[in-house]
């Protein structure tokens, strides 16, 4: 398996050789501060840096500024463009990439989880699983992780029985739709009963091409290109396509499981990195990864296969897939793949956290304990879930520490005697309670002199570990007269 060569092919601007200046030549350069911005050269280098998008210049969409417009969506495009279908507030965007390292820069658009039904169930069956997929949720760090799409594959290649099934899903959900079969008639079908909600068509392929191009220009749809392993191939049906007037592409290079997991993982790798290294736009369009095919292999264990489908799943999620279509609604499977899928989308330059000020738990009064703790999201959590866990009564001062977890915060200077100071005066944590006695993490513990002199506090050192509480509260708390 290999990749054509791309050196005779046009090269394009990734984000990282775009200048601020670049983007400032073609902004109304008025400073207007609508962005929120001091001036429009703030603005440029956000931009370029990814922490603003075009939108947050409201003039840049009037008349007057229409070429300009167009020549920063052309100037901003990334290596891989974006596609999206669905319709409404649920619809799906993929691909949209920049960079083929997180570290570089940062991913756009998480990744896609769709889940399968087929036109075999009975309604009954396909309704209650339906209902499973919309309601499959998981809250990590605050988030609310969940599914993005189904996908309704034709395993009876009745058209009828396709288009019933199709009808049934798109009458069950909002949650975007996929349509599966290579038979175009088949095809058909479904997008009869689906058109108003922009389904991805999957598949075209080297014999039925012409049919599903047809489709998708018709129905105004995007489309996925399928081989089994052979590039050459693909790039050849990619500039068919493109000829014939379709651009929202989603490239399935092929997922084989098991023994030919390896040579997936390298197709995938080599187009990411032709689109994004070598700037080959016939490869810049998103990946369709679908671990759902480990199902169809001989083993007979249903435990197995859904242990194939979870590790093929977060390989594809780690080797840039952008949608993934999967079987098992196991948790154990899928959550793997949600919590994988959040952390790596994270934008590195912006640590997850929360809202610093005070959260109150339980009933406390006047006597009870205060805390401490920064806003990093996970930490934050974490010493929730365990107070609540525990039902304690208690004060928690949450501070700003940029994001970081106490021990970096710490080491870094976020969190110190100067910014706890800060935080009790700003939250009036003295009115809060009777006592002047506050808990600080274990990991902080080398704070504890210098704030117990910077705020005339005594200072309590807590467990390094917020599971700790309930025993160190009832140890510790009240606190002898002679401490406190």
């Amino acid at each position: 398996m290999t990749v054509m060569t791309t050196s005779s092919m046009p090269r394009k601007k990734g984000i990282r050789e775009i200048s601020p200046i670049d983007v400032y030549k073609l902004l109304p350069k008025t400073n207007c501060q609508e962005c929120h911005e001091s001036n429009c050269m703030a603005f440029a280098t956000k931009l370029v840096n990814g922490e603003l998008v075009l939108t947050d210049c409201p003039p840049l969409f009037t008349g007057e500024y229409q070429d300009a417009r167009d020549a920063l969506l052309h100037l901003l495009a990334p290596p891989v463009r974006a596609v999206t279908f669905g319709s409404g507030a649920q619809q799906c965007t993929i691909g949209g990439k920049h960079v083929l390292q997180r570290h570089e820069f940062t991913y756009h658009n998480p990744t896609a989880i769709a889940i399968d039904v087929d036109d075999l169930m009975p309604e009954e069956e396909l309704r209650a699983r339906i209902n499973r997929i919309g309601q499959f949720t998981y809250n990590y760090i605050g988030r609310n992780l969940s599914l993005n799409a189904v996908a309704i594959r034709s395993i009876s290649g009745d058209p009828s029985a396709f288009g019933r099934a199709a009808k049934a899903v798109a009458g069950s959900t909002g949650l975007p739709i996929i349509l599966c079969s290579t038979d175009p008639v088949v095809i058909r079908a479904g997008l009869a009963e689906t058109r108003d909600r922009r389904p991805l068509l999957y598949a075209a392929t080297e014999k039925n091409w012409k049919e599903m191009a047809d489709l998708a220009l018709a129905f105004h749809v995007p489309l996925v290109v399928r081989t089994n392993g052979d590039l050459s191939l693909l790039r050849t049906l990619i500039r068919t396509l493109n000829s014939c007037g379709l651009a929202d592409l989603v490239l399935d290079p092929g997922t084989l499981a098991e023994d030919g997991l390896f040579e997936t993982i390298h197709a995938f790798t080599a187009i990411r990195t032709a689109a994004c290294r070598d700037f080959d736009e016939l490869f810049g369009h998103p990946l369709l990864g679908v671990p759902l095919a480990v199902w169809t292999g001989g083993e007979i264990s249903m435990d197995v296969l859904k242990w194939r489908e979870a590790v093929t799943a977060s390989m594809l999620l780690s080797r840039y897939a952008d949608i993934l279509i999967m079987h098992s609604l196991d948790g154990w499977v899928l959550l793997p793949q949600l919590i994988w899928r959040f952390n790596l989308y994270t934008d590195p330059r912006k640590p997850v956290s929360v809202e610093s000020g005070i959260r109150i738990f339980g009933k406390p009064d006047k006597n009870s304990p205060v805390l401490i703790t920064t806003n990093y999201a996970l930490t934050f959590f974490t010493v929730e879930s365990d107070i609540k866990a525990a039902n304690l009564d208690c004060f928690l001062l949450v501070v700003d520490s940029g994001g970081l977890s106490v021990e970096s915060a710490v080491a870094g200077r976020y969190f110190s005697a100067d910014s706890i100071v800060t935080a009790l005066k700003d939250m009036q944590a003295e009115t809060l309670v009777n006592h002047r006695i506050l808990i600080i993490p274990g990991l902080a513990a080398r704070l504890s002199g210098e704030t117990e002199e910077a705020t005339g506090w005594k200072i309590l050192v807590g467990p390094k570990d917020s599971s700790g509480l309930p025993q160190y509260l009832k140890e510790h708390w009240p606190p002898r007269s002679d401490t406190a």
